[in-house]
């Protein structure tokens, strides 16, 4: 009898004893099966603006660091450049320095806004003028006014530094300025570093550049008696500013790791990485 009793404790001991491990294997498969689903893999390919590349370079890294199964890769080709990959289907996400126009809108595009960024008006550190109106820059790149003598300058000529047609930067500042097509550049640069460049190496140039690119090598005038920084583009008391854009298709379904990537640099968590990055995030 001691022997049978013995030998039922036995068994359902091993009973106990299998049943605790079938539900730690059952308890750790759902985790480690999430886990899995989780980490993000393969590449997110970016091609646009070469304004926006402080901010992409930021969202980038942070979000590589996060995910490191994913390769961030970026291509500075300009706005129009980029905005035309996503028509083609050649990129995974557009970027732009400009607001979509009409006809692209028509083609099923989509801009989703990750920052406001001002168009800052650069002369050289060598060049005594603070402020212009807007209408100054206007007659200055329209070859209205050919010396600085006329807006409190030396008595030189105006050298215009611009960007290529197409570029996002270009459309910006003269939709905002109102010259349309009627600028007389000196040089048509295809980089906003080239114009900053351009600048720096002439005392007499006038050029536009993204505010988040622009360093100490130049310097940064006045419109309209305000400075463009944070605080000025965001309540729109900067006159010349813009939005910078991340283009997508309708219909086009992006994969995982492009989502997410779109997902975190419209969210509160890039805030931060996009006002290191000289811009203006929108989410807050």
């Amino acid at each position: 009898m001691k022997k049978m009793l013995s030998l039922a404790l036995a068994l359902a001991l091993a009973a106990g004893l299998l049943a605790s491990c079938g539900s730690a294997s059952s308890a750790a498969a759902p985790a480690a099966s999430a886990a899995g689903a989780a980490a993000l893999t393969g590449s997110v390919g970016t091609n646009g603006s070469t304004s926006m590349e402080s901010v992409i370079g930021g969202l980038s890294e942070a979000f590589m660091n996060a995910n490191p199964g994913v390769k961030v890769t970026y291509d500075p080709t300009g706005s129009g450049t980029g905005i035309q990959a996503i028509i083609d289907g050649t990129t995974d996400l557009g970027l732009s320095s400009r607001a979509l126009k009409e006809e692209e809108k028509s083609k099923g595009l989509t801009g989703t806004t990750v920052a406001l960024d001002g168009i800052a008006i650069i002369v050289s550190k060598d060049n005594p003028v603070e402020n212009l109106t807007l209408q100054q820059i206007a007659d200055l790149y329209t070859g209205k006014i050919t010396s600085w003598k006329e807006v409190g300058g030396s008595d030189t000529p105006v050298v215009a530094e611009g960007r290529e047609a197409g570029s996002g930067t270009r459309d910006g500042f003269k939709s905002i300025v109102g010259v349309k097509d009627a600028c007389k550049y000196a040089n048509e640069s295809a980089s906003t570093g080239a114009v900053i460049a351009n600048v720096s190496a002439n005392a007499n140039a006038i050029g536009y550049a993204s505010l988040a690119a622009v360093g100490d090598t130049v310097k940064v005038v006045k419109v309209e008696g305000v400075a463009p920084s944070e605080a000025t583009v965001l309540d729109g008391s900067y006159k010349i500013q813009r939005p910078f854009l991340i283009v997508t298709k309708d219909g086009v379904t992006l994969s995982a790791q492009a989502q997410a990537f779109l997902d975190f640099a419209t969210s509160k968590d890039a805030a931060e990485i996009i006002a290191a990055a000289g811009a203006v995030p929108v989410a807050k």
